[in-house]
């Protein structure tokens, strides 16, 4: 697929992110939006997977271990095929299957999370899994770098790192804010990439906005072999609508109707400039 039409899909799982939150009145936008690329790169070029077919025995496996950042992944999903984009907007409602927290009741959900730390735990069994069984698929992991402060995730990755696991691809979202303020004001986790360096991790830095940037990364975690990879995404909290950008008071708020006119403007606006620059 060719970066054009990824930020048009990127663009679209935005604006679910948005839709969805704000008809739920709670959620958080913020660390949704700045993972939006790589959850748009992973489900629609690199994870061997099948709408049609979630259940399919050998797919690649996704563990959302920063489960509060849902809006993402339930857009991305239902922009991918899986369910109806439609239902985005029953976020949180009583009834919906769409919940605050991924549940493995939904189509292309490998894994429930809530509790953070707990879905990278999750994904190294898979990923050991996969290799007691002699099984190609690959497991991807997404973490959060205010997430990573806690302790359980640095047991998994020494297990990681000390089993082999070159299919296990773990991702952090380093967009350098947590609920409370700067990761590094919190509890620092730096240096991330040396921590996971020394629990024999492959590292890679890349631009979390930048797809040429993502395919190379993704490239390169396919090819290490004898060791997991962790891909360090430098990314931007609120990415994509003006007043969240950069704001860690968009971390776990919906926006009211006033301001969901405006991020959906700039989604807008974003749309005709991807329209304009396919016509040209």
């Amino acid at each position: 697929m060719n970066n054009l039409e990824l930020r048009r899909h990127a663009n679209d799982v935005r604006k679910g992110i948005i839709t969805g939150v704000h008809s739920a009145k709670a959620g958080h936008p913020g660390g949704s939006l700045s993972a939006a690329d790589v959850f748009t790169f992973l489900y629609f070029e690199e994870m061997n997977i099948d709408p049609k077919n979630p259940q399919m025995e050998d797919r690649d496996r996704f563990v959302l271990s920063k489960g509060h950042t849902a809006p993402g992944l339930y857009s991305a999903l239902a922009n991918r095929g899986f369910f109806p984009v439609e239902d985005l907007t029953t976020l949180r409602k009583l009834g919906s299957y769409l919940q605050g927290h991924p549940n493995l009741h939904i189509p292309g959900v490998d894994m429930a999370s809530g509790s953070l730390g707990q879905g990278i735990s999750a994904a190294v069994g898979m990923a050991l899994g996969a290799k007691m069984d002699h099984r190609d698929f690959r497991t991807y992991v997404l973490c959060g770098d205010g997430e990573i402060e806690e302790g359980q995730v640095w047991e998994a990755a020494m297990f990681a790192g000390h089993r082999k696991l070159d299919n296990l691809c773990v991702i952090v979202d380093n967009n350098g804010l947590q609920i409370d303020g700067p990761i590094d004001q919190v509890c620092s986790p730096y240096p991330i990439d040396k921590k996971f360096e020394a629990f024999n991790f492959h590292v890679i830095h890349v631009d979390a906005h930048d797809f040429d940037a993502l395919r190379a990364a993704f490239g390169e975690a396919r090819a290490t072999k004898g060791m997991p990879t962790c891909i360090l995404l430098h990314s931007l909290k609120g990415k994509g609508v003006s007043f969240m950008e950069g704001s860690v008071d968009w971390h776990g708020k919906a926006p009211n109707d006033a301001e969901y006119e405006i991020a959906m403007a700039d989604l807008d606006r974003i749309e005709k400039a991807l329209e304009k620059e396919g016509e040209a």
